[in-house]
């Protein structure tokens, strides 16, 4: 790999990081305007709300940024960076079509990802922590409590797609993936797609940031370019865990003509998942605390053992 094509890859991983988490968040808008029948989200701009985005932009500009007088400024200020950057580096390992077509392959590729994803809540913590403010301060640890219970069945549901590959590679993984793949994983894929939209505080999973009871959480404080970083932290979120489990459950690039087209059936499969993310905040109500914590530990834990131990056998059925 010479410096132009490592340059093209981090210019292309940019691009993507700045232009589809947009494309999720319009897309988001229209879905819940059909969905729930708003009509705000369908007239700014004219045809089919196409500038509602931009208006939620232009909002976020002009708001005032206020820094509380009680708060650690510096760390304060430094936390949606650091809940929103970490994404950045996982997309540079998700392979997008075949033939090399990823960022940086990396051999423990699996690990890498999951362990800078689980970086992001520091961002949150950080957040509540320096806010001075208790609403600020609960939702962070909540986000914490909330990400340590659900990290554990998405990295057992994870080892399971690798222990089935033989490798931690992600483009590995894809050069392994088979279709019957499918059913005999699908245990895994609901246990890691439902992980995932936990870390992400997404409903009905998104009780450290209700708004209707402690605020908007470790955010409550936030205003103008800095709030909408953590949105944005969101979307992109949303993006990850989408491409993440096209990759490992529904066989990423492949599908027919597959070496010219791989990057389509890649891109089609994370955007199907990303719909389905938003579908389910207009479906489903939010979870009490204790309802999601329990969640995790006697319901996605159990189902992703399940999954492991059923991987083993077949893996030693097939030898």
């Amino acid at each position: 790999m010479n410096l132009l094509d490592t340059v093209l890859r981090c210019v292309a991983t940019l691009v993507v990081f700045l232009v589809f988490p947009l494309v999720i968040g319009q897309t988001e808008h229209k879905v819940m305007a059909h969905m729930q029948g708003r009509l705000g989200p369908m007239y700014a701009g004219g045809f089919h709300g196409w500038a509602q985005l931009v208006a939620d932009g232009v909002k976020f500009a002009q708001k005032e940024d206020i820094v509380p007088a009680g708060a650690d400024r510096r760390i304060f200020q430094l936390a949606p960076a650091v809940s929103l950057l970490p994404y950045l580096f996982v997309l540079l390992a998700i392979p997008v079509g075949p033939n090399g077509l990823v960022g940086q392959a990396i051999d423990a590729g699996l690990f890498f990802v999951l362990a800078v994803m689980g970086v992001g809540v520091i961002g949150k913590l950080m957040a509540g922590w320096a806010s001075a403010n208790k609403f600020s301060l609960l939702g962070g640890l909540r986000t914490a409590a909330q990400l340590m219970s659900y990290e554990l069945p998405m990295v057992l549901a994870a080892a399971s797609v690798a222990m089935a590959a033989g490798t931690l590679s992600l483009p590995g993984i894809l050069d392994a993936w088979q279709w019957y793949w499918l059913p005999w994983q699908i245990i895994g894929a609901f246990v890691f797609f439902t992980a995932g939209l936990a870390e992400l505080q997404r409903p009905p999973f998104d009780m450290p940031v209700a708004d209707s009871e402690i605020i908007f959480g470790a955010y409550t404080e936030y205003t103008g370019l800095r709030f909408a970083l953590f949105l944005l932290s969101e979307y992109v979120g949303i993006l990850v865990v989408s491409a993440l489990t096209a990759v490992l459950f529904l066989g990423g690039w492949h599908g027919p003509m597959a070496d010219q087209l791989g990057w389509l059936w890649m891109l089609l499969k994370t955007f199907a998942l990303a719909f389905v993310v938003i579908w389910l905040r207009v479906t489903y109500p939010r979870l009490r605390e204790d309802q999601l914590m329990r969640f995790a530990w006697v319901g996605l834990i159990p189902l992703a053992l399940v999954q492991l131990a059923l991987t083993g056998i077949i893996k030693v059925a097939i030898s």
